[in-house]
């Protein structure tokens, strides 16, 4: 089995702290948010998530400033930066929006490179930056530096504006609803690349979504909050999962909460098998030696920084004297921080009993079988059957309840019943 053991994290990212944050806007007589305590650590990934009206976008926004709290105190890294300038502190501090949020005139290395140029950094540590950034969000830097926000899809153009927020290296990253305008697969793409990031990077990072089941996949801790900005609950996706504290979180968790446990089982919890890589032109002859001595049917053919663009039989690389170009665009791919759910899904819409793993950086590590993430279900499941002391069992007795219908539609032109 591949070795599945993190590499020890460097953190650069900063604590934060809210004490006593209170927001009120003239003319309302209940505060938008009212006295927020609030700790995060130190390269932590916190989503903050709740209904509509609950304060979340504002107490992101209070964090950097752009909403200025009525009331209480903000620190980052110590600083109370409610006494800082503004314009000063946004500049310290990574901003991601909806859709990129990028400057549509400029040129993806320009908009990269717009907060070092304000902070005065000269152009070839700019040019360095944009460079390495560009490779870290994974776009090549020689394909999209020239490029325009126009020229380029939004899954794109978002991992455009996540280099951006990261440009001048700042310890803090703020993302309001960052994924909400893109498909589900690209969704989930650009979910396990901020994950991946975050393990290089080791920054703070705040995520406002309305999506649980999001936030409970990106968050180290997840805060929920209700109306006027009341915590609800802050804490680990398990165990708000397994233990939420108060009946609106068991509702706004749903009564599935233990199942949903399986929403942050990760692929990087699951035993992968090792693969055999290729590279296109090597002799068909020799890939086909490696991968039978591996005891592999198939060979994964992978690029020059490791990551999978095509999966063929043995029988399909022999038919040709080297290993041929070909990008197999529904390729089923996840990374290790991924869900079983992510898993499942990119597995049965490419019709496959298994998908490709990939570190951080997109780079093939092994494969996962349908099979082991059907075991990990069925073990997770038993488990919460044996805990379910409250299940509705049947008692004899008259229970007026219309009987749920589920049926197919009737075919066109089929006879209603006499």
């Amino acid at each position: 089995m591949t070795d599945q053991l993190a590499p020890e994290r460097n953190v650069t990212g900063a604590d934060i702290k809210l004490d006593g944050v209170v927001k009120r806007y003239r003319g309302q007589r209940a505060p938008a948010v009212e006295r927020l305590d609030l700790d995060i650590d130190a390269g932590e990934i916190v989503a903050f998530v709740g209904p509509s009206g609950c304060g979340k976008t504002t107490t992101l926004k209070m964090i950097n400033r752009l909403i200025e709290p009525t009331e209480g105190r903000i620190f980052i890294g110590g600083r109370d930066v409610t006494r800082e300038d503004p314009d000063k502190l946004r500049q310290s501090i990574g901003y991601v929006i909806q859709s990129g949020g990028l400057f549509p005139h400029w040129t993806v290395a320009k908009n990269v490179g717009a907060i070092p140029r304000v902070l005065g950094w000269d152009r070839k540590r700019i040019a360095e930056r944009t460079e390495y950034l560009l490779d870290l969000v994974g776009l090549d830097p020689a394909t999209f530096a020239d490029r325009l926000p126009k020229d380029m899809s939004g899954g794109q153009q978002q991992r455009v504006g996540v280099a951006r927020a990261l440009a001048a290296d700042p310890p803090v990253l703020l993302m309001d609803e960052p994924f909400g305008a893109v498909d589900p697969i690209t969704r989930v793409r650009l979910q396990d690349s901020l994950i991946g990031i975050q393990h290089e990077l080791g920054k703070t990072i705040v995520v406002v979504t309305h999506d649980f089941e999001e936030a409970t996949k990106l968050g180290d801790k997840v805060l929920i909050l209700s109306e006027g900005g009341h915590v609800e609950q802050y804490a680990a996706p398990e165990e708000i999962l397994t233990d939420p504290a108060t009946p609106f979180v068991e509702e706004f968790v749903g009564s599935g909460a233990k199942l949903a446990y399986l929403t942050v089982s990760r692929v990087r919890d699951v035993p992968y098998d090792e693969v055999v890589t290729a590279r296109v032109g090597e002799p068909a002859q020799a890939v086909i030696g490696r991968a039978r001595a591996a005891g592999q049917t198939w060979v994964v053919v992978v690029d020059e920084a490791g990551r999978p663009r095509s999966w063929p039989s043995l029988t399909e690389v022999a038919t040709k004297p080297e290993v041929s170009d070909f990008l197999d665009r529904r390729l089923p791919v996840v990374a290790r921080s991924s869900t079983l759910n992510d898993a499942l899904d990119a597995m049965l819409a490419a019709s496959q009993g298994a998908a490709l793993v990939t570190d951080g950086r997109g780079a093939v590590v092994g494969s996962l079988s349908i099979g082991a993430v059907t075991e990990t279900i069925q073990a997770k499941l038993a488990e919460v059957h044996s805990e379910e002391d409250d299940y509705e069992t049947y008692v004899d007795g008259t229970d007026p309840t219309p009987t749920p219908v589920v049926a197919a539609d009737d075919e066109p032109g089929s006879a209603e019943p006499a």
